[in-house]
């Protein structure tokens, strides 16, 4: 306060002198300007966004200290991992447990104990088998687990009757995976696509406690709920409840057929002017958004956890020699992807099979990344993505072994070796991809005046340039252009 006795500015002003040395009162702007470091792409806010809320220091009252622990690690389930290994060998089951315990850690569990057994074929009542059931109640009860996921995709019936033994929730993977994506979908097409896959699988397993899905109205609708839109005093609760869920089907339909409408035009636009797309696809976490901001800079969220990106982006890139052409990071694939998921997705997915080039990404330090191989062509297959030209792109070479690099590149020779994280073998992925465009098919040769700068900035983006030479009457250029382009270099050929 200025009418303090004691208060001079002399001394006041004196009191700032340190300021700047210390640090500790205003941060320093260079004089060259801002660093650039200090602008986050849109993927560092995304990431920043996803790990913001952190545990507050000092307010749990037990006695363990866990200071560094995220706030939301507080709330987490406890979970046990059952799988039933029916075809493959050892490695095979150990590598789609690990997968699990991947995909529950994703969706914010703690996993307790993992066990699987070997079966001719799951059991239609259980899964797992009436004995098994046993054994697994004793290790839940040992554990003190909330949860049962389990390695496959079970039918209701087979889950009630776990729940109804162990006496805890008990999930399958498809259940896992909808709950994932619906934590990491945020444009708007994402969030109805995952809601739509949740409501198809939500659809089949209503259930209530006692059987309270099963009651009737009664004779006085209106006074149990039903109301006026309610069929009647004979609709018991679940059938309301299943027409309201086919309500609401129908209406995220609606809205993501609008929504496919908006990117067809897009996509039309890019047909139209004759630019080239190419599609980045693979197993989830394979490092294909890093691939892209490699690639393009196109500052995408990059995290090392399973389906950590959902929302399709596209980014416009030039060849070296300045062809324009487009590159999509697309959601990743796992074993076994929900149907709900692929039907979902399908919109989504089409922009794959409606591209020139998919570049397919493999984790190579993955310890199966033939089985990440395959299990991307299964879904590709049936998105009718196969057709398109591949090229194989296997990521992380700076942590993958030699020896299994060098049996991917022997097994598949279309190929390239890269690493997004370090930028090894980028710029040979590069000349790949642009030979792999497709290339324009009229050859010309035409002399441009100068004023038609126009055209020769479209021969720049949309053609291939041979040669060019700039003489006194124009300039002279021959290359290879598509219909609609050489059908306008005619007027000027030579």
């Amino acid at each position: 306060m200025t009418n303090a006795p004691d208060f001079t500015l002399d001394t006041e002003l004196a009191a700032t002198e340190g300021w700047d040395e210390e640090g500790d009162a205003y941060e320093r702007v260079s004089a060259d300007g801002p660093d650039p470091e200090a602008d986050p792409t849109i993927g560092a806010q995304d990431l920043a966004e996803r790990h913001a809320l952190r545990r507050v220091d000092g307010l749990r009252t037990e006695l363990e200290d866990i200071t560094e622990v995220e706030y939301r690690q507080l709330r987490l389930e406890r979970v046990v991992l059952v799988g039933v290994w029916t075809e493959g060998t050892v490695a095979d089951a150990e590598n789609s447990m690990a997968e699990l315990a991947l995909l529950a850690e994703t969706a914010g569990s703690e996993v307790l104990e993992a066990i699987y057994q070997r079966r001719q074929k799951p059991d239609p009542a259980t899964y797992i088998g009436r004995g098994k059931v046993d054994g697994l109640r004793e290790i839940v009860q040992a554990t003190g687990a909330d949860t049962v996921i389990l390695d496959g995709d079970l039918a209701p019936s087979q889950l009630r009757n776990l729940e109804d033994k162990l006496k805890v929730k008990a999930i399958d993977r498809t259940a896992l995976i909808l709950d994932i994506f619906a934590q990491h979908a945020k444009s708007k097409e994402g969030q109805a696509q995952v809601e739509l896959a949740q409501l198809n699988y939500m659809k089949q397993r209503l259930r209530g406690w006692g059987g309270n899905l099963s009651r009737q109205a009664g004779g006085r609708v209106g006074a149990d709920g039903g109301g006026i839109g309610g069929r009647g005093p004979g609709e018991t609760k679940i059938e309301t409840d299943r027409r309201r869920i086919n309500t609401k089907i129908a209406k995220l339909r609606r809205e993501l057929k609008d929504l496919k409408g908006t990117r067809e035009t897009k996509r039309q636009e890019r047909v139209r002017h004759h630019i080239p797309s190419v599609a980045i696809a693979g197993y989830t976490n394979a490092g294909k958004s890093s691939l892209l901001n490699r690639l393009t800079n196109a500052g995408v969220l990059v995290d090392d956890s399973l389906f950590a990106t959902l929302d399709a982006t596209t980014r416009r890139t030039t060849t070296t020699d300045g062809r324009v052409y487009t590159m999509s990071d697309t959601v990743g694939f796992v074993r076994h992807l929900p149907h709900q998921l692929i039907e979902a997705f399908r919109s989504t997915l089409e922009e794959v099979g409606d591209s020139d080039l998919i570049l397919h990404v493999v984790d190579g330090s993955h310890p199966d990344p033939e089985g990440q191989l395959a299990a991307v062509r299964e879904v590709l297959a049936e998105i009718k993505a196969d057709r398109v030209p591949e090229l194989v792109v296997i990521n992380k070479a700076d942590a993958a072994d030699p020896m299994v690099i060098a049996r991917l590149r022997q097994r598949e020779p279309h190929s390239v070796v890269v690493s997004a994280r370090t930028g090894v073998g980028i710029a040979d992925a590069l000349a790949v991809i642009e030979s792999e465009l497709p290339r324009p098919d009229v050859a010309f040769a035409a002399l441009l005046p100068y004023e038609r700068g126009d055209l020769l900035n479209r021969i720049h983006q949309q053609g291939e340039i041979a040669t060019l030479e700039h003489t006194a009457d124009g300039t002279h250029v021959t290359g290879r252009a598509n219909d609609d382009l050489a059908g306008e270099l005619a007027a000027y050929a030579v």
